[in-house]
């Protein structure tokens, strides 16, 4: 089977120096790359985080400060990362929660505009987990009857990850093979930003999903609670979520 593609797809794996999105930084990414004519291209780059990798994280994929102490850091890959990827809708085993979040944080730090509106997002652990209820080892298992080799490095756990996302579309019927079902199919909530800190109701207008304003509209409580913007733009927020609430405040403000 091939996957239909209006796009071409990235699948990507991102080794970091831990799991949050806002604070920790990526020391491998690993990007897969299916063109239209089904053509693949696979890059591989250490990252010098500029940060010391805690021991926990280099116990689980192998890499420390020394092997990446003379590696480039994102901010010098960001520009080569983002024409690689440019044009790509994205995909990879729970992205949607961790890696394309911390990715888009890596790329604004970087100071490099890649939109990701215009993308569509592929989580191939959210079909796992609606179909199985799994992990990425137990599901290239259960799909490919393989046992995954080099877990935990990013270049095999996006060729597995890739490879599982085939099997699931010839194991399951109700699966369309179509990048823009699946992106939707992958995500369980119509998020605005990749936190999740925003979300669109049902009559498509962005609203908060957290704290004292849950479930009222962004614009809403900017116009009745200008001071709200200021204390999320100063507070630990990512930088995509102040990004979008800035494109918010803009477009309120000019109409």
């Amino acid at each position: 089977m091939q996957l239909n593609l209006k796009n071409p797809v990235a699948f990507l794996d991102l080794e970091t120096t831990g799991i949050n999105t806002v604070s920790d930084r990526i020391v491998e990414i690993s990007i897969l790359k299916i063109s239209t004519n089904q053509n693949e291209e696979t890059k591989t780059w250490l990252v010098n985080p500029e940060m010391s990798i805690p021991a926990q994280a280099s116990a689980i994929h192998g890499i420390t400060d020394d092997k990446v102490k003379d590696a480039p850091t994102f901010k010098e890959l960001a520009k080569t990362i983002a024409k690689f990827i440019e044009g790509c809708d994205l995909g990879g085993f729970n992205s949607n929660r961790f890696d394309i979040p911390l990715l888009a944080e890596e790329f604004l730090r970087a100071g490099v505009d890649v939109d990701m509106k215009k993308r569509k997002f592929i989580d191939v652990q959210t079909i796992f987990h609606k179909m199985e209820q799994r992990t990425l080892s137990a599901a290239y298992q259960l799909y490919c009857n393989k046992s995954l080799e080099n877990a935990h490095s990013a270049e095999a756990d996006t060729r597995a990850t890739y490879e599982v996302l085939m099997a699931q579309l010839d194991k399951y019927d109700n699966l369309k093979n179509d990048v823009e079902w699946l992106a939707g199919f992958s995500s369980f909530n119509k998020n605005v930003d990749f936190a999740g800190r925003i979300t669109m109701n049902e009559k498509n207008e962005e609203v908060f999903n957290f704290g004292k304003y849950k479930g009222k509209t962004v614009a809403d409580v900017f116009k009745k609670d200008p001071s709200y913007y200021a204390w999320m733009m100063n507070s630990e927020f990512p930088l995509y979520t102040k990004k979008i609430l800035t494109e918010i405040k803009l477009r309120e403000f000019n109409k």
